[in-house]
């Protein structure tokens, strides 16, 4: 797992799949993320995905391309995970 520090408005850059993560907000504890990727690539929630893996129903929808606002816990900087 990697783990990075990033500050509102900047980026991290997945380049082999093409994806984008910014931070677009970080108040009161909340970070908002747009992520920026094509459209082949469905984007979910961690809290969704297991539901979906399992064959559940998901009242989400996948956000397929364009900019997502994501909610995570944060001090000053927003953190982001990448799993591999």
């Amino acid at each position: 797992m990697l783990v990075l520090s990033r500050k509102v408005g900047q980026s991290v850059v997945i380049p082999d799949y093409d994806i984008t993560v910014t931070v677009v907000e970080s108040q009161g504890g909340r970070v908002r993320l747009a992520i920026e990727a094509p459209r082949e690539i469905a984007v979910y929630r961690d809290e969704i995905l297991p539901r979906k893996m399992l064959g559940g129903e998901v009242a989400t929808a996948p956000v397929f391309v364009g900019a997502l606002a994501s909610d995570a816990t944060c001090d000053s900087e927003a953190t982001i995970a990448i799993a591999k």
